[in-house]
Order: C-alpha cells, then sequence, then structure tokens
C-alpha cells in the first residue's frame, strides 16, 4: 500500500532515525507540522525523546493538538506513536510532576520501578512478549529483540496490550486502541525487527 505517511514534527521527535529507516524501506513520507499535511496524509507517526512535559508543551505551543485529534480521534486515521510519542497518548503523566497528556487511551505515564540488576533509564535490547501479532507483529521475527532507551512506561488496561517486556516487573512495549498505535522501543534503531515493524503495519 502506499501511504501517504506524515512524521510529526513537534522539536522533540528523532525524525532523521525514523526517516532513515523509511527512506530504506522505499516508503515516501514528509516531515511536517503544518494543516495541509495533516489533512492530506493518510498514516501518522509521533516519534519522540526527551520529557513529557516539553513534548505536551512544544505540541500545545505548535497549536497543532486540535489538529491532530481532527485527523485521528474524528477521521481514525492510523497514527503510531513511539516512545515518549507512544506516552504522549496517555491521560497523563507523573514525569517532573503530575502532565495531562493526550488523553486518546486509557494510561498512566510512571517511573520504572528498576532495582538492583534493573537500572534506570531501561537502555539495551529486550525480547518482547507478544498477546496481539496484527497488526504490528505479522512479519515473522527469528526473535522478538528491540531496542529500548527510556525511564517511564505506560500502565494500561490489558485490552490494548499488544506486547509487554519484562524488566524487573512487566513494562508496556506496545499498544493498539482501534486506529491508535504505539510502541515504547525504538524500532527505527532495532535493526531487522524494526523494519519488519515498519513494513507490518505500513503494508
Amino acid at each position: 500500500m502506499n501511504h501517504k505517511i506524515l512524521i510529526i514534527d513537534y522539536g522533540l521527535g528523532n525524525h532523521q532515525s525514523v526517516a532513515s529507516a523509511l527512506d530504506f524501506l522505499g516508503y515516501s513520507y514528509i516531515v511536517s507540522n503544518k494543516k495541509n499535511d495533516f489533512e492530506s496524509s493518510d498514516f501518522l507517526i509521533l516519534p519522540g525523546v526527551g520529557a513529557f512535559y516539553a513534548g505536551m508543551e512544544n505540541l500545545k505551543k505548535l497549536d497543532i493538538i486540535e489538529l491532530m485529534e481532527n485527523e485521528v480521534i474524528k477521521k481514525k486515521k492510523p497514527i503510531l506513536g513511539i516512545c515518549l510519542g507512544m506516552q504522549l497518548f496517555a491521560i497523563d503523566s507523573t514525569e517532573d510532576g503530575i502532565h495531562q497528556g493526550l488523553g486518546w487511551i486509557k494510561g498512566h505515564v510512571l517511573k520504572i520501578k528498576g532495582g538492583n540488576s534493573h537500572k534506570i533509564p531501561h537502555v539495551g535490547w529486550n525480547n518482547l512478549k507478544i498477546y496481539k501479532k496484527e497488526p504490528l507483529f505479522n512479519k515473522e521475527l527469528n526473535s522478538a529483540n528491540f531496542y529500548f532507551d527510556h525511564s517511564y512506561h505506560i500502565l494500561c488496561d490489558k485490552n490494548i496490550l499488544s506486547a509487554s517486556v519484562d524488566y524487573g516487573e512487566e513494562i508496556t512495549a506496545a499498544i493498539q486502541y482501534e486506529n491508535i498505535f504505539g510502541v515504547q522501543f525504538h524500532p527505527e534503531k532495532s535493526q531487522n525487527n524494526g523494519l519488519k515493524l515498519f513494513r507490518s503495519i505500513l503494508g
């Protein structure tokens, strides 16, 4: 399928890494936060690295939250949130205080508990426990190994959980709710498995 892909530019996205992965796979895309690009796209990607509060503030300053909600919530365009991008879908976050998120999914962003053998931030490769193969994991994986780099995670309802990872506790690794998809790991940094995930969801 030839999607019109929009990588949303809000100042905290690892756009170049995502763009490079899409380039490698031969997908066409645009990096933008302009209204006409939202309206002309049919698949959105919200990448992200950094703090939850800064992410929400940037979306507010750009005045694109209503625009995003019109495309995702009203028009039901599919969106993939990556790392911070997925966390912003939640109701709120406890990172540096309590901050409201987009509220698109029933979930709260909490700090990883960690422990002696589980350092924070959680950085490195981990195997996923996959609960729903479609549509994020429908390509055959030799092992469900993906790259993580985060200190906070989404605690969400089990019915929207697509995959989890064991890091001293069960951590949400992927979610799906209607047309809203998210991954806590970085597919753009997860080599072949990450490329397979992009092919799975983009077709």
